[in-house]
């Protein structure tokens, strides 16, 4: 007979703790909404571009369903080396320095799991994207909070980071453009960050999903930095910029040893990644650069026409130079940031995710999502505006 808790008895303590998905939490109560404008979820309201699509329809036709090699296709793998070079001044052997995996969650997996031993502290900026913090935990990380403040723009500071770190810090979990803040770090931003970085010997994961969705100034990696590319791994993918979010094709690049490391753990879990996703994704980037463009230039204009009507209905917002999230403050409410999501949704039939989620910095902000139509968020903002207007702090 099993005990009063069943089969949750068998669960490691590490899994029990987790917590559930704060984003996907708001999903599901979107879900059962009726007319809720979902602002909630990080994903392009674009479809695939057609020629992406057809070419993965033909190759189906040729009957190309096979494995390819843990690492990716080769193919994908030079065109991904062409592509940094060409956009990010990057230069990564395709043959050694680059893996393709399913998704870049994958990727971000891979990647602590490869330095990260039990007791090992991971620094990660907060506000930050929500499942650094977990697979972290997962894999026995220690996990300290960087503050990442309104008042700096939510950029990473040295002086933040060097109160962080300690002597058992490893890694440094980064993610610019950020999601929820949209913030952008230029050169002179990562200059002293990256001085911090080689005199304490840390290694650094940068997720840089959002690299192509920049606003006014160019993404730069820190990777790209002086002493930087040897000790860092710069992790990417498909699903934001090119609206493949279903396919699940991510890649990371990095010195040869470490993306060995992840190799290892890659082809003993995933195998490899989805073989059509990977023609879709070399389909992508052959001819699908224009449709990348276009999708950016869409959602600047959105990101313009959002930001303006969230302060001018006093929910303040920094400009968000990269991604597509506004993060507003909800302060003047006198609410946290949960009682003020569920009380939009359920009063004003609009879904945000509280900002709460995002750790210990997102508290008294929401993230809203600007990858919808132009409609939609004119009337997200009409009905925002109304819950604002009469509306009562608790």
């Amino acid at each position: 007979m099993f005990s009063k808790e069943g089969t949750g008895q068998f669960l490691s303590s590490c899994v029990r703790d987790i917590r559930p998905s704060g984003i996907r939490a708001f999903f599901d109560l979107n879900a059962t909404g009726g007319d809720t404008i979902a602002l909630g979820v990080g994903e392009p309201d674009f479809v695939t571009p057609e020629k992406v699509r057809e070419a993965c329809i033909q190759a189906l036709r040729e009957g190309q369903t096979k494995y390819t090699s843990n690492a990716g296709l080769m193919e994908l793998r030079e065109e991904l080396s062409a592509y940094f070079s060409s956009s990010f001044a990057l230069s990564y052997d395709p043959e050694q320095e680059i893996i393709v995996t399913v998704g870049s969650s994958e990727a971000v997996d891979l990647a602590l799991r490869a330095v990260i031993d039990p007791g090992d502290g991971v620094l990660i900026p907060a506000p930050s994207y929500i499942a650094y913090e977990p697979i972290t935990h997962l894999h026995g990380g220690k996990i300290v909070e960087v503050a990442a403040t309104a008042e700096e723009q939510f950029k990473l500071t040295p002086q933040a980071l060097q109160a962080a770190i300690t002597p058992h810090s490893k890694a440094l979990m980064i993610n610019y453009p950020c999601n929820p803040t949209g913030t952008v770090m230029t050169k002179q931003d990562w200059l002293p960050i990256a001085e911090l970085i080689i005199k304490h010997n840390l290694v650094v994961i940068s997720d840089e999903v959002y690299a192509e969705l920049t606003y006014g100034r160019k993404h730069v990696s820190i990777a790209s930095l002086p002493g930087m590319k040897e000790r860092t791994i710069v992790i990417s993918g498909f699903s934001k910029a090119f609206a493949m979010t279903g396919w699940r094709l991510g890649y990371a690049c990095g010195p040869r040893e470490l993306i060995a490391g992840m190799l290892k753990i890659h082809q003993y879990t995933a195998m490899c990644a989805p073989t059509i996703a990977q023609i879709a994704a070399l389909e992508s980037l052959r001819h699908g650069l224009a449709a990348k463009d276009e999708m950016m230039a869409s959602y600047n204009e959105r990101r313009k026409l959002f930001v303006a009507g969230l302060n001018a209905i006093g929910l303040t917002c920094h400009e968000p130079e990269g991604a597509f999230y506004a993060f507003p403050s909800i302060a003047s409410t006198g609410m946290s940031s949960e009682q003020f999501a569920l009380r939009l949704l359920e009063e004003a039939k609009v879904a945000v995710v509280p900002g709460h989620v995002f750790g210990s910095g997102g508290e008294g902000f929401i993230r809203c999502s600007y990858a919808t139509s132009l409609v939609d968020l004119e009337k997200a903002l009409e009905r925002m505006g109304r819950f604002m207007r009469v509306m009562q702090p608790v």
